[in-house]
């Protein structure tokens, strides 16, 4: 039988054949000029400012989300974050952002009042229940992002909107008395923004809406007689307890606050999908951590209010918190009749309210139950025994 002429190829034999065209085909490409080490692409640099003053907790929020997309993106995108009023006043952000000259921003919605009233819907008043929280599961699940792209492309804003970071209910102000009913608010010298202006308009007072940053200074030199911003940190460390020793917590002129992140639309629609991703996923990442942070810092600054700076703190009577919601119902229903897309945002929140604050309130424990059980007569940090 005739064999095969056809002899095997050895394994060392096919392995020289194997490296020697390796090498052949190596030498071919760095002859035809491909270079043996590609570089890495050149990093996108944004440019945002913040609506606040360095030395609030605000702007390290911000500055805790630019963090955040620099390190997951490793360097490829860098956003620095300047304070309020490095580039414009804080009240121009938006305009700021829509023109390019900057590329993005941090700030809360009700800074935009003026542009369209229904924008301080998503911070002002008492979001039929909610805590801010449930407004961001609003805004995500419950139609109220795609009602906020509506508004903005309504006015022109040439924006990415983002929503994020929960804020506790905000004190009713600082004073220089306590305020005991609705009456001592008359022709009261009074700062807050978005539609609390209009609340607190209807309610006696005379309203002046002021940045972060101017309000402290005003209250010192008898400009106002009251005021409000947000939280004990950010109050202690703007001043508030060197010009007040007064403050009165719980109302409903915002209750449910939370804060925007903005983007340039033409840069951000500029990224690779997989920036935008990162984006959007540090977003509700930096909100996360903001409300644990604000949990943790707040609760400090409030004991230091008390102790080392002698701040009085006082409930708001009841009488008054239930003026502010009927107030606040007539405003809604008169600016609903001249503003379509300011009803159909402000039902939409009320249809979710009614499902998503019944369910919490059925849901979660008593906490004044609790923590009288535990610490009632106990000074605030006193270890339980």
């Amino acid at each position: 039988m005739k064999q095969d002429s056809k002899k095997p190829v050895s394994t060392s034999s096919a392995r020289r054949r194997f490296l020697g065209g390796a090498a052949a085909g190596a030498a071919a490409t760095v002859s035809m000029g491909f270079p043996a080490i590609v570089k890495a692409q050149t990093p996108t640099n944004l440019r945002f400012q913040s609506t606040w003053p360095t030395v609030d907790i605000f702007h390290e929020y911000a500055l805790d989300f630019a963090k955040k997309v620099n390190d997951m993106t490793g360097g490829e995108l860098k956003i620095e974050v300047l304070p309020a009023g490095a580039v414009v006043p804080a009240f121009a952000l938006l305009d700021a952002v829509t023109k390019g000259t900057l590329d993005g921003g941090h700030g809360v919605l009700g800074y935009n009042y003026g542009k369209q009233n229904a924008l301080a819907l998503y911070s002002s008043g008492p979001a039929y229940g909610m805590d801010a929280n449930m407004v961001l599961a609003w805004h995500k699940y419950g139609g109220g992002r795609e009602l906020l792209d509506k508004l903005y492309e309504e006015i022109g804003a040439n924006v990415v909107t983002f929503l994020s970071g929960p804020m506790p209910t905000q004190a009713f102000g600082w004073f220089k008395q306590p305020i005991t009913k609705t009456e001592d608010l008359k022709g009261l010298k009074f700062r807050t923004n978005g539609l609390a202006i209009d609340l607190f308009t209807a309610m006696g007072a005379a309203v002046n809406a002021l940045p972060g940053g101017e309000i402290v200074p005003a209250l010192d030199r008898g400009l106002l007689d009251g005021a409000e911003f947000n939280n004990a940190s950010s109050d202690r460390l703007l001043g508030f307890p060197d010009v007040s020793k007064v403050c009165m917590l719980q109302s409903f002129h915002q209750s449910s606050e939370t804060f925007e992140i903005l983007f340039n639309k033409n840069k951000y629609n500029a990224l690779p999908d997989n920036m935008k991703a990162i984006i959007a996923n540090a977003v509700e990442a930096a909100s996360a951590d903001m409300s644990w942070k604000a949990v943790d810092r707040y609760s400090q600054d409030y004991i230091k209010l008390q102790t080392e700076d002698k701040v009085k703190f006082y409930k708001t009577p009841d009488a008054i918190l239930q003026e502010q919601l009927t107030t606040w119902d007539q405003i809604v229903t008169k600016k609903g009749e001249t503003n379509a897309l300011f009803k159909q945002i402000e039902q939409s929140q009320r249809a979710f309210a009614q499902r998503a604050v019944s369910w919490d309130m059925d849901t979660n424990n008593n906490r004044r139950m609790a923590y009288n059980h535990y610490f009632r007569g106990k000074k605030p940090g006193a270890a339980a025994t």
